[in-house]
């Protein structure tokens, strides 16, 4: 602000910026890229946006993977693409590269898989993400790591990079790369975000782009390079402290009988299956939040009945008095009063 530095800025990004995202790619995923690999943009969600308009005909195909967040399939739509859904056989979080393949047919232009996962915190074995780069190559097909929340995994597991398993390194690869300052810098107001991919794709966005937002804010993508190039430490402080809050949240819903819940290996997502209580996941989210005042997102939104996003990213006590809440709405054994604040309530439906 002082310098005055706040004009339009290069429609892919600020040259500081991107040496910053390359250098981060390069200590983070053992991959050096060039400047014409990358394009930055509003926040990973435009990135993921833009990339769509960028590589979708009409009619294309895009798999995604169930559970998966819910603006995969509107941003593919939005590009007159197809979403294919592919759903777990076992009714797990967990993709299998079997069940991919049959639904990979000649309209077929991408995969996009999103590990760890919003919203199971499933993070996928490194098997997978060997077969599924190599699958994509085999086939001549995208694949599209949405990797926003690679840098927070639990129980000592690390980033699996994807460049590890490529032989196709040329300027025509297919493997794309998204990722952004929003969570591991817990930046998310800053709408920063990027994609690593061929400069042809990256041209193509640039374009798009252009048109439509022309650049992203001079003074954000300043605070985002100095994210990327200052201390580091505090990621592992968020990453310590969401581990120890999944800790606790697991612990607590363990007193609610019938539920069935993943462990999260990484996000600051939890995702149990509550259909024990009711299987209507819309249903069940409004009636906890007109009840006791908890905030969820339905399960059927992420493509799987049944089941409830919860997040662990505030303190201890929202995280042990949400859980409480919850299993006072649904529990017959628990106690029939509850205080809400000042307020005292009496359940009077179970």
């Amino acid at each position: 602000l002082n310098s005055a530095d706040i004009k339009y800025t290069p429609t892919d990004g600020t040259v500081t910026l991107k040496k910053a995202i390359i250098r981060y790619t390069e200590e983070n995923y053992n991959k050096l890229v060039a400047p014409e690999n990358v394009i930055v943009s509003n926040g990973a969600k435009q990135s993921l946006s833009v990339l769509m308009q960028a590589i979708i005909n009409p009619q294309d195909e895009v798999i995604i993977l169930t559970p998966y967040w819910v603006s995969y399939p509107e941003m593919v739509k939005i590009a007159y693409g197809v979403p294919v859904i592919v759903t777990p056989e076992d009714g797990g979080v967990h993709p299998r590269i079997k069940e991919i393949d049959e639904n990979v047919g000649s309209y077929t232009k991408a995969i996009i898989v999103n590990s760890p996962c919003n919203p199971s915190g499933a993070m996928f074995s490194e098997e997978f993400i060997a077969g599924i780069v190599e699958y994509c190559e085999k086939k001549k097909i995208y694949l599209i790591m949405d990797d926003i929340y690679s840098q927070l995994i639990f129980d000592g597991r690390t980033r699996i990079s994807p460049y590890k398993y490529a032989k196709e390194d040329s300027d025509h690869s297919r493997l794309v790369v998204i990722n952004g300052v929003s969570k591991q810098y817990a930046m998310t107001g800053f709408r920063i975000g990027w994609t690593i991919a061929n400069p042809q794709v990256v041209e193509a966005m640039d374009n798009i782009q252009s048109q439509t937002t022309s650049c992203p804010s001079a003074l954000l993508q300043a605070a985002a390079a100095g994210a990327l190039t200052g201390i580091q430490s505090h990621i592992e402080s968020l990453r310590l402290t969401l581990e120890n809050n999944r800790n606790v949240l697991l612990q607590e819903l363990n007193t609610l009988d019938g539920l069935r819940t993943y462990k999260p290996d990484g996000t600051f997502y939890c995702f149990p299956d509550f259909s024990a209580y009711n299987k209507d996941s819309r249903a069940l989210s409004e009636f906890l939040l007109e009840k006791v005042l908890v905030v969820t997102v339905p399960g059927v939104e992420f493509g799987m009945e049944g089941h409830l996003r919860l997040s662990f990213c505030g303190t201890i006590k929202e995280i042990k008095e949400g859980v409480e809440r919850i299993k006072w709405a649904l529990d017959p054994n628990a106690p029939n009063e509850i205080f809400i604040g000042d307020r005292k309530l009496v359940r009077d439906w179970l």
